[in-house]
């Protein structure tokens, strides 16, 4: 269970100690000890196979082989209750292309919150989730025929569905142009500062490090730091966060060297 947090400080959105994630014979993710602290946007950062994936996938509840601790709004990763309080973006637009947008927000939304009751509060969340994503004006039009933004744009209108209180976000910029990565963040910031939503997003594009409250930098399944951006850059002597984290993989790669 998670310790009480000092009083007077909220309990984080996410906790987790000695994380563990064993694929096979190779731990995927070793000992990690963190916390995600709530109504803010953090940022899990890190070169292609570095384990972000795995670790947003037990964070949601649907990873294997995880051991550790591992807390998430206050119940152990995976119960029941957090389904309905959890919003998860895979790297894979998870739209139907044969409904249209609407449709595939009509859908997930009766998944979500269902019965005959519940069906003038389920169109006000898909009206919301439409206009929070900017695709009001698409809602007739087939998912199938919708650009690759437009489509994880839906896939994230989804997530938005019944206002979660965690937001978990794998590589949701990915292919978008610039244009549309700029509107998602400020969309993400609104969502933190309006609604208190805490917001895990990952990325291995260092420059959108610098619009995250705070940051995970992963290499290789463990975890290199734990801090704001501005602190990493001040504690590594660097203009940016990507050269702290070029800076804290060779002191990596230096001590390894050494213990050999």
């Amino acid at each position: 269970m998670m310790n009480n947090p000092p009083e007077g400080t909220p309990a984080p959105a996410v906790h987790a100690r000695s994380l563990t994630v064993v694929r096979g014979s190779r731990p995927v993710l070793r000992n990690l000890d963190f916390d995600v602290p709530p109504g803010q946007i953090t940022g899990l950062l890190g070169p292609s196979g570095c384990g972000k994936s795995t670790l947003m996938r037990a964070v949601v509840g649907t990873q294997a082989k995880v051991t550790g601790t591992l807390d998430v709004l206050g119940r152990p990763a995976g119960h029941a209750a957090l389904r309905s309080r959890i919003g998860y973006v895979t790297q894979a637009p998870s739209v139907y292309d044969d409904l249209t947008v609407r449709q595939n927000l009509d859908y997930f939304a009766a998944v979500l919150d269902p019965g005959r009751a519940a069906a003038e509060r389920r169109r006000r969340h898909v009206s919301q989730a439409l206009a929070d994503v900017d695709l009001a004006a698409h809602a007739g039009d087939l998912a199938g025929r919708l650009s690759g933004g437009q489509r994880s744009r839906v896939s994230l209108a989804v997530a938005l569905l019944g206002a979660p209180e965690l937001l978990v976000l794998d590589e949701p910029t990915v292919g978008l142009d610039p244009v549309l990565r700029r509107d998602l963040w400020d969309l993400f910031h609104r969502i933190a500062a309006e609604r208190g939503t805490t917001i895990l997003v990952s990325s291995h594009v260092m420059d959108e490090a610098e619009r995250c409250h705070r940051l995970l930098l992963l290499r290789e399944g463990e975890l290199l730091a734990d801090d704001t951006p501005e602190a990493l850059r001040r504690r590594n002597d660097t203009a940016t966060v990507e050269d702290a984290f070029l800076h804290l993989v060779d002191t990596a790669n230096a001590l390894q060297e050494t213990a050999r």
